[in-house]
């Protein structure tokens, strides 16, 4: 029998941890495969290792990972990926944002031969207006600078054939943007749409900060245009630069009217100083990516580790269990 991983990154979310797992063995119960149910706590702080240990004890499909420390949303997903023995894999979040109901249509486009199911959020209920604009600026910037197409709405919820997850296993980059990792894998992928519903319960733990360096990294790891960019500026300032000095030349010896002008030079030193700072900040972005990367660091350290973890590739059947009634 077929086994099937779910993969649930877990960062201070003990309001939602059981409600979710009552909802995924609700949504595998029809179906005639097997299931591992992987947490990866990212080191929360409230209660959520303590229900993981108590689920752990009560279902042997469900395993969980703790990681030494905050290491961020994709290196947790990454972990789990890198832990997962199924057939197939669904990586989703547990905030029930991602509707375990639809676990059996993914599982259905995979049978139809699909290596790749990639989820599109149409629009989330109830976020705000200024949230939906920035994200759709967001991904057309994206898309503007990076070689690699980046769908709309486009979500860490999907499932990967084993043979995706395999080759994901050898992209060990740092600064991770998944979705466009797997997008621009390749492999037969298609795409399913859905709405993402409110959380059952708590906030969300993407700071304003946390999606500023996000949604940076999407762009950076995608694309050198940012570093065009300061090359096109450069020339474009250099021709401004050029012509102010046509002008200085003609005021001085043509018009002969040359007149101390302290805002014309204060607002040139402005401008160009301005051009060069940037400039500055986006060769120091990348160069700090490649200091990142050279140290060959782990991406992540983990305090305590699935309690059957596998060595190999072999798919392990767990005993299959009653799921929980809600």
């Amino acid at each position: 029998m077929k086994l099937i991983s779910i993969v649930v990154p877990v960062y201070n979310e003990e309001d939602n941890i059981r409600h979710f797992y009552v909802a995924v063995c609700e949504a595998m119960r029809p179906l005639t495969y097997t299931f591992e149910l992987i947490f990866v706590d990212d080191g929360s702080k409230d209660r959520s290792r303590e229900i993981l240990r108590e689920l752990e004890r009560e279902d042997d499909r469900v395993q969980s990972i703790f990681l030494a420390r905050n290491s961020g949303h994709q290196l947790a997903l990454t972990c789990g990926l890198d832990h997962a023995d199924g057939d197939a894999v669904i990586t989703m979040d547990g905030d029930m944002q991602h509707p375990p109901e639809l676990i059996p249509v993914l599982i259905a486009k995979w049978e139809q031969g699909f290596e790749v199911v990639q989820t599109i959020r149409k629009t989330t209920e109830g976020v705000s207006v200024l949230k939906k604009f920035t994200s759709s600026m967001y991904y057309k910037l994206l898309n503007f600078v990076s070689k690699v197409h980046i769908q709309p709405g486009g979500s860490d919820f999907r499932l990967m054939d084993r043979i995706v997850v395999r080759a994901f296993r050898r992209y060990r980059e740092h600064a991770r943007f998944i979705r466009g990792m797997i997008g621009a894998m390749g492999y037969r992928q298609t795409q399913l749409e859905f709405i993402a519903p409110p959380r059952f319960a708590g906030v969300s733990k993407f700071s304003p900060r946390k999606m500023l360096h996000f949604a940076l990294d999407g762009i950076m790891a995608y694309s050198t245009m940012p570093l065009r960019f300061g090359l096109y500026s450069g020339v474009f300032c250099g021709m401004i630069s050029f012509l102010l000095l046509l002008h200085v030349l003609y005021t001085k010896y043509i018009a002969n009217d040359a007149v101390p002008g302290w805002a014309t030079i204060t607002a040139c030193v402005l401008f160009f100083g301005g051009v060069q700072l940037c400039i500055l900040g986006i060769m120091g972005e990348y160069i700090g990516r490649i200091f990142e990367e050279v140290k060959n660091r782990p991406l992540y350290l983990i305090a305590r580790g699935k309690p059957r973890d596998e060595t190999t590739d072999d798919v392990s059947v767990h005993e299959a269990r009653p799921c929980p009634r809600s």
